[in-house]
């Protein structure tokens, strides 16, 4: 299956660039849209059933997920916990704000170490030319540095997630 990667932003087919905040009262975010061949049913589940997000989740090849708990629904939890082998171990979790199955799904975003930092995901899925567009906003950002963090790590988890769909 083909999938073809955009930015929201337009940086054509980079797919990794995340837009810039425009005012410095707006928080930084990152932004991506995805096209993939593949049915909203099936790129929800890769986000939503724990044995399909370990398969993708983490920002490098060599990320291993030790834990994917997820209660998808409106204040449920999350918690994952992943690493590169031999590595760092990352834990991040946050609460279900809104969960509308094959269609959206946002999250609160924090990390075990900086918990007073929370973010905020949006993942939005669209029928698409016999597949699915994926709109992904990850926002509200401490600061630059956080988002350019995250910028890059979620460029190398939709490098992998690519891969399901391919």
């Amino acid at each position: 299956m083909e999938n073809s990667k955009n930015s929201e932003d337009g940086q054509g087919s980079q797919g990794s660039q995340g837009s810039e905040a425009s005012s410095p009262q707006e928080r930084p975010s990152v932004n991506f849209i995805r096209h993939y061949k593949a049915p909203p049913e099936k790129v929800w589940r890769a986000w939503t059933d724990p044995q399909a997000l370990v398969r993708w989740f983490g920002p490098d090849p060599e990320s291993v997920v030790s834990v994917a708990d997820l209660d998808v629904r409106v204040g449920g939890r999350y918690h994952i916990r992943f690493g590169a082998p031999g590595g760092e171990v990352h834990d991040v979790s946050g609460v279900y704000q809104e969960v509308v199955p094959s269609e959206k799904l946002v999250f609160s975003w924090a990390w075990k170490s900086t918990p007073e930092r929370v973010s905020q995901v949006t993942v939005m899925l669209r029928p698409w030319d016999g597949g699915t567009k994926l709109i992904f906003v990850h926002e509200k950002f401490f600061d630059q540095a956080a988002r350019d963090s995250h910028n890059q790590g979620w460029t190398g988890a939709f490098a992998r997630l690519d891969l399901l769909f391919t």
